[in-house]
């Protein structure tokens, strides 16, 4: 498998990002960490390597970026604004910087795809629901979509929009919806065994059906629960039957 080690430093972070790129063709899948992890997290536990199929036979090619939420919502230290704030410069980073570069790495029509498991499936569908003029659909893995979970009891506009949960609620701009019942590519995938939250997921999907929004709502069994085993079976599954 192609493996390359890339970074810069970020305008919007103002420090040294790093990413890990896989493959040479394809879509391009933009993977983002679950919790605290780093970008070589998919690799490091083995979800680079259950994709590698995918990877190799030139369907897609995998960008994975690091996290800072050790800066944003995990840092005890910070207070509930400054959390948004960091967040916010995350979104940035993303839209700005790597787009950007998975454009300069593919091509210009290249379709994008956000993923991510846990954490990274929250982020994952908020960076998606908020640009689908720069993504182009998300596979989101065993997520719990409303970020209040996290801020303990912080709230202000950088919490609800950064929650899909709250400002897809209250959307009604056709510009937004339009693009998603485009996009053919919003699959919200959960297990149901331990440490699972499958009401999330199926909350989500409550509203994006009642904006009359094409996804995909996939809940599996019991024996399927909140750890990496699980994201190893979900992610090669879509690539290989969905795209």
């Amino acid at each position: 498998m192609h493996r390359e080690l890339d970074g810069w430093h970020s305008p919007a972070l103002n420090k040294h990002m790093e990413i890990a790129v896989y493959g040479h063709y394809g879509f391009a899948l933009l993977m983002i960490p679950t919790a605290a992890s780093d970008y070589l997290e998919y690799e490091r536990c083995g979800l680079i390597g259950s994709i590698g199929k995918s990877i190799n036979d030139g369907k897609v090619k995998v960008f994975s970026v690091n996290s800072i939420n050790t800066e944003s919502w995990m840092n005890p230290h910070m207070s509930g604004r400054d959390k948004g704030i960091r967040h916010q410069q995350f979104n940035e980073y993303i839209y700005n910087e790597v787009v950007p570069y998975i454009k300069s790495q593919t091509s210009p029509d290249t379709p994008i795809i956000a993923t991510g498991a846990s954490f990274g499936a929250l982020h994952s569908a908020n960076l998606y629901f908020r640009r689908p003029d720069l993504l182009n659909g998300v596979i989101a893995m065993s997520g719990c979509y409303d970020l209040t979970a996290y801020t303990k009891g912080h709230y202000d506009d950088n919490v609800y929009f950064n929650s899909p949960v709250h400002y897809l609620r209250n959307l009604k701009e056709e510009t937004y919806l339009s693009q998603y019942r485009s996009s053919g590519h919003i699959h919200l995938v959960t297990g149901s065994g331990s440490y699972e939250d499958p009401d999330a997921s199926r909350y989500l999907s409550s509203i994006l059906h009642s904006k009359n929004v094409a996804h995909e709502l996939d809940v599996w069994g019991h024996d399927i629960p909140h750890d990496w085993p699980s994201w190893q079976k979900m992610l090669p599954y879509y690539l290989e039957t969905r795209f």
